[in-house]
């Protein structure tokens, strides 16, 4: 991560155009050639940089209470990862600025940023995946204690308070289904268009015009979608 700020760093200060990757290693007290163990290029080396904040959403999904729906574990999520000074502090949103503007304005490190993001829609399919078979467990736990004939999820029994997805025991339970990997890519890009509608704009980053504000109101606009699995 040492290695990623201080790219970061000279690409705010300098420009990416002017920053090379000797200048980033130097920078981060390393050799070159070290560097390019761990990076192919000076674009990747902020690659963990923007991984950090996907991963601290998708984990805020998953740590979500469980008794909250989907809808409402994913806007639980996003309080928790995009309000300044909750999630990360008002200065470090401005640095996530700076990098999204860069990402716009360069190819190059717009592909990384894709990529980041589309890793980021694998990584919350996973934990959708995760919540789905908890919830399932802890119906098939409660129908067997009041001795229930009828299978947790069929016809007929309370639905689940989080992501019902699959009522399958969670043992069962492999890859995201494709309604939860396509649940993983509109709850991503909610929050992606989020950030980066925010980054292109001079506004602060709590307020109506801030990422977490934005985020939920993209949210609220899908949240009448069916999420749960078709029957």
């Amino acid at each position: 991560m040492e290695i990623a700020r201080a790219a970061a760093g000279l690409f705010a200060a300098r420009g990416l155009k002017a920053t090379r990757a000797e200048d980033i290693a130097q920078a981060a007290g390393i050799a070159p050639r070290t560097f390019y163990r761990y990076f192919a290029s000076k674009e990747e080396a902020v690659a963990p940089l923007y991984a950090a904040g996907a991963q601290r959403w998708a984990e805020a999904v998953r740590e979500a209470p469980p008794h909250l729906t989907l809808p409402e574990a994913l806007e639980h999520a996003v309080r928790q990862t995009l309000t300044p000074g909750v999630g990360i502090s008002s200065a470090s949103w401005e640095w996530v600025r700076t990098l999204i503007r860069l990402a716009s304005a360069s190819p190059a490190l717009g592909k990384v940023w894709a990529e980041v993001c589309h890793a980021s829609e694998g990584a919350l399919g996973e934990v959708l995946r995760e919540r789905a078979a908890r919830t399932a467990a802890g119906l098939d736990n409660v129908a067997e204690a009041v001795g229930s004939a009828e299978p947790a999820g069929s016809a007929g029994s309370a639905e689940p308070a989080g992501f019902a997805g699959s009522a399958e025991p969670a043992a069962q339970l492999g890859e995201p289904t494709p309604r939860q990997r396509f649940a993983a890519a509109v709850a991503g890009a909610a929050v992606r268009v989020a950030v980066e509608s925010w980054a292109a704009t001079d506004h602060p980053p709590n307020g109506r015009g801030g990422p977490a504000e934005l985020a939920l109101r993209n949210l609220e606009a899908v949240r009448r979608m069916e999420w749960r699995e078709p029957e």
